[in-house]
């Protein structure tokens, strides 16, 4: 079988392997992935609203809300009106999110590193830079709508496939 044909169930595979080994982590810890991938997100885009981190973790924006409302409660989110939009609130790290964020980058630390056992430093380097390249060009055939979330695009220019519609023969007139 053509290697090339099967490499879209591949990196799925992958990813879902990979996801269960950090999720089996995260359980330990008493976290879920959804949660592991909110404080993941804010932690690089503090100050972003619900609906931003809810299109980063492909989240429904009143499942978010629920979450939310758990993770402020433990002390690992804030949440803060924000200066533009008077019905929004900014999200940021709250006080208790630092330990917790320290465990989780543990766990992926160890994620990966299970996951990569085998591979050169060098092979490593090498599949990280092929998979940001192949997202790059993935995301090149995304837009952004106004609420942020993205959607697809046809491709373009000359590298682009392009359908041919066959011909329909004409009905004659009655």
């Amino acid at each position: 079988m053509d290697r090339l044909r099967t490499i879209g169930f591949l990196i799925n595979d992958v990813g879902r392997l990979y996801r269960r080994r950090f999720e089996h982590r995260a359980k330990a810890l008493g976290l879920n992935l959804v949660e592991c991938k909110a404080l993941g997100y804010l932690s690089r885009n503090e100050g972003i609203n619900q609906i931003r981190l809810a299109d980063l973790i492909e989240l429904e924006p009143m499942t978010l809300v629920h979450l939310l409302d758990r993770m402020e409660k433990a002390g690992w989110v804030e949440r803060r009106p924000d200066p533009r939009d008077r019905r929004a609130r900014c999200l940021y790290l709250g006080a208790k999110a630092k330990p917790v964020f320290t465990a989780i980058w543990r766990m992926a630390d160890e994620t990966r590193n299970e996951a990569l056992t085998g591979l050169s430093e060098r092979e490593r380097e090498t599949f990280a830079a092929m998979l940001e390249r192949i997202r790059s060009n993935l995301l090149g055939f995304e837009t952004v709508t106004p609420r942020g979330r993205a959607r697809r695009r046809a491709p373009s220019g000359p590298r682009a496939a392009r359908t041919v519609r066959p011909k329909t023969k004409k009905r004659a007139a009655s």
